[in-house]
């Protein structure tokens, strides 16, 4: 154990929330159900904003920004949606505080009643919507693929940092198109783009499929997810991306003149992350020892630590590094030099090693005089002695070795933790001795799917896309059915 962290094998939930809070990741905020995003944890959602909104733009879309109020007239015009939401939403229904009469505080005015209540957006499907029927006419005007970068409010009361909050920051794409299939198209390219971002970027592999009827998203035809497996053998739902249909169109009246002159109701899809993947990195890669990130996410990546007494050894520690410092910068690769003098060595190896930065140079006089440094990997902890003139081939290297590794072990966790069962007994015992991705026969009824949640917490994860065809009857009805689906406990 480091720095007061409880062994994830001892107490899995506890040594999560050690690692956010001593790594100064995120705090409980005084507002219930809250949480205050602290700079090293703000620093990894940055990354990841950075990261896929660049992926965004690379793949035709722009940014935009909506009102966070909604009102309340909006979410009563699609009745999944409104059905979906309606238990986790924030209403807001005066505009107005007053002093109180004894002038001890404020209270409510009576008197600023709002003639309609505003909802705190839970997600923005219906004022997008409302919007596009200003903008769109006609089939020139599609499509239409707008982005924003967001908070949202889903009031939550049983919650964990980054995991599940009453409010958490997102993105949500929304975008418009004159027929199905481009629709569809767009709901599956960004399926991809997820995907795509959270192998090669956060190195954490994931399942490509489609929710059951009774997982979709509120209002939506079709959801696309990637699932993700945690070390605890729990899923963990990465990022969804939704077919709509026409059913917000119709909702708001969104139509456009066809190019054959005919009119139309427009096509939709829409798709979000959200911080919850600053609480997938964490659970995905991390130690006893605090957080691993993965080079491609990590806001410091190399760390150099430098052992010195006065400020005459500093300063020639300084100048021999300074050109490797610079040339690592230009490579993009973002280093810290932390010359502190109030602090030691040790505590900063530890520090460091608890944010989860992927590599720490140390070099003190000796090495120095050797023309060497100590290269350590935050992964494995392993050290090496390297001449100071490699540095700067070696670094650029191994960060893609340990970017390469986190992803391939966590390759073959999930290899591990995949299993496949034809009974219902054999189904429990896996979930409960092994825990991670069951796949099962499934005979596709609702009823089904309710009763093995309720016996076992396990979910239909997804449906896996591609997936081939396998004749077997249900783990619970003995019903026949076509193709194993992916169940899990999850977060």
């Amino acid at each position: 154990m480091s720095k007061g962290i409880t062994s994830k094998e001892v107490d899995y939930s506890q040594w999560y929330n050690d690692i956010v809070v001593k790594a100064g990741l995120a705090d409980h905020s005084s507002v219930r159900g809250c949480m205050v995003i602290k700079p090293n944890g703000f620093a990894i959602w940055e990354k990841i904003q950075q990261t896929l909104d660049k992926m965004f733009k690379d793949t035709g879309h722009v940014n935009a920004y909506f009102p966070l109020f909604i009102p309340k007239s909006y979410l009563s015009k699609e009745a999944a949606h409104v059905e979906g939401f309606a238990k986790e939403c924030a209403v807001v229904t005066h505009y107005r505080l007053k002093n109180s009469a004894d002038g001890k505080g404020v209270v409510v005015d009576p008197e600023a009643k709002l003639e309609e209540e505003l909802i705190v957006r839970p997600t923005s499907e219906t004022i997008i919507w409302n919007t596009y029927k200003n903008w769109i006419q006609s089939y020139r005007d599609l499509p239409i693929l707008v982005n924003q970068w967001a908070n949202v409010v889903r009031w939550e009361m049983r919650t964990r940092l980054f995991l599940r909050t009453a409010e958490f920051l997102w993105q949500e794409g929304h975008t418009a198109h004159a027929t199905e299939k481009e629709a569809r198209e767009e709901a599956l390219k960004m399926h991809d783009v997820y995907a795509d971002f959270a192998e090669n970027f956060l190195a954490i592999p994931v399942l490509k499929g489609y929710k059951t009827e009774s997982e979709r998203f509120a209002g939506a035809l079709d959801t696309y997810t990637i699932e993700m497996l945690m070390q605890d053998g729990k899923a963990l739902q990465g990022g969804t991306s939704h077919f709509l249909g026409q059913n917000f169109a119709k909702a708001f009246d969104v139509t456009f003149a066809t190019e054959k002159g005919d009119s139309d109701h427009v096509w939709a899809s829409s798709w979000g992350v959200s911080t919850r993947l600053v609480g997938a990195l964490i659970m995905a890669h991390s130690d006893d020892s605090g957080l691993v990130l993965p080079p491609k996410i990590a806001p410091t990546q190399v760390v150099i630590v430098p052992i010195f007494k006065g400020e005459d050894q500093l300063k020639q520690i300084k100048e021999k590094l300074d050109p490797i410092i610079k040339f690592l910068q230009d490579k993009n690769i973002s280093v810290k030099f932390d010359g502190s003098e109030h602090k030691k060595p040790g505590w900063k190896f530890a520090e460091y090693e608890l944010q989860g930065v992927p590599i720490r140079v140390a070099i003190g006089p000796r090495d120095l005089e050797n023309n060497t440094v100590e290269i350590a990997r935050r992964d494995t902890k392993e050290k090496q002695i390297i001449g100071i003139d490699e540095v700067s081939s070696f670094v650029p290297q191994l960060l893609d070795t340990i970017q390469k590794d986190l992803l391939e072990k966590a390759k073959a966790f999930r290899k591990e933790h995949t299993t496949e069962v034809d009974t219902y007994d054999d189904f429990k015992k896996i979930l409960e001795s092994k825990g991670g991705f069951v796949m099962a026969h499934w005979d596709g009824t609702a009823e089904t799917e309710e009763k093995i949640k309720q016996e076992t917490k396990a979910t239909i994860r997804c449906v896996l896309l591609n997936n081939e065809s396998e004749e077997g009857k249900c783990v619970y009805s003995g019903k026949s059915s076509k193709q194993r689906v992916v169940f899990a406990k999850a977060y």
